[in-house]
């Protein structure tokens, strides 16, 4: 009978509404992130620099998360949060139009347009989420689950241009085109199951269910502040794979579908974190027994990161290789636990801003530290870049025990 019940219970609505959340960012990730690993390497192709590259992926990655700010708030106040997912979702349309092209003035558009897009479609997708899941599973594994189906699709994703490659025998500007052109049914997919989703959701009343709660307004605390200052250092000087694929088309140490396929690998390490420390964060905040208990888990981060430009940058292949899977460690840690953290010390009505405002950090960071790591490779300096990213984790390594500090004297308050 236990068992009956079980079976009847499992798919609760939270559970419901995460699962489906997931497999659209699944979707939406076979798409863009697909882009994302074969990008650099087109545009090495077109004779593009890395420092423009590193630029203008730079530009677009602060874009993609400075408007989020814009949005977030403006989905919080009018409440109407399926708008941003269908306008957001919509511009991944740009991603298979890339293969239509050669000119730079548009692949800058377009590139920029994704990450737009993404901006668009976050925030209400995050703040809907976090508030299903905080009183239901645990925010932890809410966002934990979402990123390893998201990462399902970015691993699946990568293999189109691998197989493109393949089966074609070049890696030729064409076969880029064929594969960028390739993703206009992944895009469709995405798009008829948003409908769907769309559908269900409002018939069976799935939200309003868990989501129309009473919160306390409250005043974003010291500790969000200094979080948010350790994510942006942590990520000032984590190693965009721009840079890593750039440095390997660059120097001829793997074919173009090797270096599609290592990302897809570093996916997969990454769904696999996401899972793991995503449960961690949840273990860690009830054993603290405070809200902000579960931001301990993150005091590793700073330190993993330091190794990444000491691997990825290297001339060794297999190092690359170990490089790339705790570039996938690092990714799934920061878009569990730092997003998951977020809703854990914001109250919800401040918690579309508190997304924004840390996402324009975290935005501002991957500006500087591609921009600046793009224009430091150019110069053949990568003694430089693993001294950038030294300081920036050092940084983060002060902040963090800052952090501690008051995640501590919460435990104190709470009389643990």
């Amino acid at each position: 009978m236990k068992k009956n019940n079980f079976r009847k219970n499992r798919f609760t609505p939270a559970i419901t509404v995460i699962i489906i959340f997931g497999i659209i960012s699944m979707m939406g990730d076979m798409v863009y992130e697909t882009a994302r690993s074969a990008n650099s390497q087109y545009l090495n192709l077109l004779t593009i620099s890395a420092a423009q590259v590193g630029l203008v992926f730079g530009i677009g990655e602060f874009l993609g998360y400075f408007l989020r700010l814009i949005s977030g708030i403006i989905s919080d106040k009018s409440g109407r949060h399926w708008p941003f997912m269908f306008l957001g979702y919509g511009m991944l349309v740009v991603v298979p139009v890339i293969g239509f092209t050669m000119n730079w003035n548009i692949l800058i558009i377009l590139i920029l347009m994704e990450r737009i897009g993404k901006a668009l479609r976050s925030p209400a997708k995050d703040t809907i989420l976090s508030s299903v899941a905080e009183n239901q599973v645990g925010v932890g594994f809410a966002f934990g689950l979402q990123e390893a189906l998201d990462q399902i699709g970015a691993f699946i994703g990568p293999l189109i241009f691998t197989a493109v490659f393949y089966f074609s025998g070049e890696n030729a500007i064409t076969e880029y085109q064929s594969g960028y052109k390739l993703l206009i049914i992944p895009f469709v997919i995405l798009m008829l199951f948003l409908t769907y989703a769309y559908r269900r959701i409002k018939r069976d009343k799935l939200i309003p269910a868990v989501v129309e709660k009473k919160y306390h307004s409250e005043k974003l605390r010291s500790v969000f502040w200094i979080y948010t200052a350790f994510t942006f250092f942590c990520t000032l000087g984590f190693v965009n794979f721009s840079t890593v694929g750039y440095h390997l088309k660059a120097n001829n140490m793997l074919s173009d579908g090797n270096i599609t396929l290592i990302y897809s690998a570093a996916m997969i390490v990454d769904a696999i974190a996401a899972l793991a420390v995503g449960k961690a964060y949840d273990r860690l905040k009830i054993k603290s027994g405070t809200r902000t208990g579960g931001i301990l888990v993150l005091m590793g981060i700073p330190f993993i990161t330091i190794l990444l430009p000491i691997l990825t940058l290297s001339n060794s292949t297999i190092l690359i290789v170990i490089g790339m899977l705790v570039f996938g460690i690092v990714m799934g840690t920061h878009e569990t636990v730092m997003r998951s953290a977020i809703a854990d010390i914001t109250p919800f009505y401040k918690r579309g801003t508190g997304y924004g405002v840390f996402n324009t950090s975290y935005g501002l960071a991957l500006l500087g530290g591609a921009a600046l790591m793009g224009l430091l490779y150019d110069l053949e300096k990568i003694g430089y870049i693993i001294a950038l990213t030294c300081a920036a984790e050092l940084i983060a390594i002060i902040l963090y025990f800052k952090m501690s500090k008051i995640v501590r004297t919460d435990v104190q308050s709470s009389g643990k």
